[in-house]
């Protein structure tokens, strides 16, 4: 008689697993984390150190990173044999050596999605501010320089007709697009794949295959792609000169998208007319050059900074830690990008 072979068994998980969490959360979301897990808190919310991240990876089940701590495969391989989970706050994983993780059977796990309206509102105001000049407008009568209504003065752009170019058509790509098609504008977008030819149609949005064409042709460009080595410096001084004189780029991804030396030089010389910039190359600093364009309108990281969005993003870590201590696959694990 053959014996038959067991089925796996689902891994044993401590009930209450020991998190640490890199920075301050909402209220609500420590509070609700306190009740459920072991959990250790950061209290000052300072940024931790990498030694301060290494302690923390060798003495927990679970890490609740940020997207501004780097987990990379140095810190994954110093890593205790506890550590199962690395249930990451935010949407982006560029921060996290996936592979790595996966190496060593730790699961990643983000936050997709709750961010996705918070970051296009933004993004659209962006575009209106700096279109319009709103800010080195607001500027001018803040320092009582405003000398009266005058017909030929403080001039923007309409958005109504314009083209807009979104470099990135994911779930904010789409939501920009969709806002956008409400100020009547005309937008075409470059994307690693194709969209389908429904999606398109919904926002009457065209495809265009080619970044540099798409570069020179639209009056307003707006960043929504991951950074990583295909996309840093993605916007060098070669495809800013190729941007027309009256056109404006906004970037509310990642800041090594853009060069920011030749995006300073752009500015500066006139060669472009205009910069929003919610995300910064080297954050938290800041090149003081960048401030003192007349054309940029800069927010400090804003994208996700809703009581909603953060509370959101704040229970899917939740959701996820507590699929892992059931010994479920997380709802948002994270996969390798083998492309």
């Amino acid at each position: 008689m053959t014996a038959t072979a067991s089925a796996p068994s689902a891994p044993i998980r401590p009930h209450r697993p020991r998190v640490i969490v890199t920075r301050r959360l909402l209220p609500e979301v420590e509070a609700r984390m306190t009740e459920l897990f072991d959990v250790t808190l950061n209290e000052s919310d300072a940024p931790m150190t990498r030694d301060a991240l290494a302690a923390a990876m060798r003495d927990c089940d679970v890490l609740v990173p940020t997207v501004t701590d780097s987990i990379d495969a140095e810190l994954i391989a110093q890593a205790g044999d506890r550590l199962g989970l690395i249930a990451s706050f935010g949407a982006g994983t560029e921060h996290i050596d996936v592979g790595a993780a996966r190496a060593r059977k730790i699961v990643v796990t983000n936050t997709p999605g709750v961010f996705t309206d918070d970051t296009a509102d933004l993004t659209l105001a962006l575009i209106i501010l700096v279109s319009r000049r709103f800010s080195e407008n607001e500027k001018v009568l803040r320092e009582g320089h405003w000398a009266g209504w005058a017909p030929s003065a403080m001039l923007g752009h309409s958005l109504m007709g314009r083209t807009l170019g979104i470099v990135g058509m994911g779930r904010i790509g789409q939501a920009v697009a969709h806002r956008a098609r409400a100020f009547g504008m005309d937008i075409r977008y470059h994307n690693r794949h194709r969209q389908p030819a429904a999606l398109e149609n919904m926002f009457s949005a065209r495809y265009e295959p080619d970044l540099d064409r798409l570069t020179a042709e639209a009056d307003i460009l707006t960043l929504h792609c991951p950074a990583g080595p295909g996309t840093t410096n993605l916007f060098d001084a070669r495809r800013l000169s190729l941007m027309k004189p009256t056109a404006c780029i906004v970037n509310t991804a990642r800041g090594q998208l853009i060069d920011e030396e030749a995006l300073i030089a752009a500015l500066a010389e006139g060669r472009i007319a205009g910069a929003g910039l919610d995300v910064f190359a080297r954050e938290p600093q800041i090149d003081p050059r960048l401030l003192e364009l007349p054309g940029l309108v800069a927010m400090p990281h804003l994208g996700s900074a809703t009581y909603e969005g953060r509370g959101a993003a704040g229970e899917r870590v939740i959701a996820n830690i507590r699929f892992w201590v059931d010994g479920h696959r997380p709802p948002d694990m994270v996969l390798p990008d083998m492309s």
